[in-house]
């Protein structure tokens, strides 16, 4: 059964990130996004260490959307390098898992 992961990326408001979120989920590239914050980011930018507010998304997905998914991201993006990492879930509930597959169709055969 192919994996799914979960991406995160943030974003300097919720509303850059609601965009994303809508345009993914629309799109069937992701089954959900889960939208947290602010959280507060500190962190290396151009030889000085930053400080700010920002929002963080949680999107799942199966593997091989993951392409797919960076490159949506990037397009709709306010950040020069956006932060856009994905881990494979080790262990999820069955159902969950199955929802997830059945929510991401864009570009799979049902």
């Amino acid at each position: 059964m192919e994996p799914i992961i979960l991406i995160t990326t943030t974003t300097g408001n919720r509303e850059a990130l609601e965009k994303i979120g809508r345009h993914l989920v629309a799109g069937r590239l992701v089954a959900c996004i889960q939208i947290i914050g602010p959280v507060k980011s500190i962190y290396w930018w151009k030889d000085k260490i930053e400080e700010t507010e920002e929002w963080v998304g949680l999107m799942k997905t199966r593997r091989s959307l993951y392409a797919r998914v960076e490159a949506e991201i990037r397009a709709l993006h306010t950040y020069e390098l956006p932060e856009i990492v994905a881990f494979e879930a080790a262990d999820m509930l069955l159902p969950y898992r199955e929802w997830v597959r059945n929510e991401t169709r864009a570009g799979q055969k049902t």
